[in-house]
């Protein structure tokens, strides 16, 4: 499992002639908050448009570099077109506040977690309550919910179950491993 802010800053080389063609910026969502891509960095300060990898044109993400199968897998899109987002799209899904259905604020997202060769689900939070709450407390970690339909991920909250306050774990018992 990897945390999503592991890849940021990430060189991107193509596999078979070993040049580097950017450097992981974001990571790109669809409505379901599935994985869709990486967002490289771009030149141009005020850009219209972004490039991006599809997530099923990336074959590895190691510690140090992120391996596609081609340049031609590299694409252009309209900025506009980038809804979600972990830092820059319309809808970020950091900082997102994660709320339970009645009403409690159990944190905001700092990180996401999946597995790169299993999909492109999350599969848990990284949580936040501030800087001085991160030192004195740590952050925490709530798994995502089994049942996907457990879980609204909307464009201005996470919304999860009830029970989600008494699962979760300090971020340093979660033996994040990869």
């Amino acid at each position: 499992m990897i945390k999503l802010q592991q890849l940021i800053g990430l060189p991107v080389i193509v596999i078979h002639s070993g040049k580097q063609v950017g450097t992981v910026k974001d990571a790109w969502f669809d409505e379901h908050w599935q994985l869709n891509g990486l967002i490289l960095e771009c030149a141009k300060w005020f850009a219209s448009s972004v490039k991006i990898v599809a997530w099923t044109d990336v074959l590895s993400c190691g510690e140090d570099t992120v391996i596609i199968a081609s340049e031609e897998a590299i694409i252009r899109m309209k900025s506009k077109q980038l809804l979600r987002s972990f830092y820059t799209g319309l809808v970020k899904l950091k900082d997102l506040p994660v709320v339970t259905v009645q009403g409690l604020q159990l944190g905001r997202v700092s990180d996401v977690y999946f597995y790169p060769n299993q999909g492109t689900q999350i599969i848990g939070y990284e949580l936040t309550d501030g800087f001085v709450s991160d030192v004195m407390e740590g952050r925490k970690w709530l798994r995502a919910p089994s049942d996907p339909d457990a879980v609204l991920l909307g464009e201005d909250a996470i919304i999860v179950p009830a029970v989600s306050e008494a699962e979760l774990e300090p971020v340093a018992a979660s033996n994040f491993k990869g």
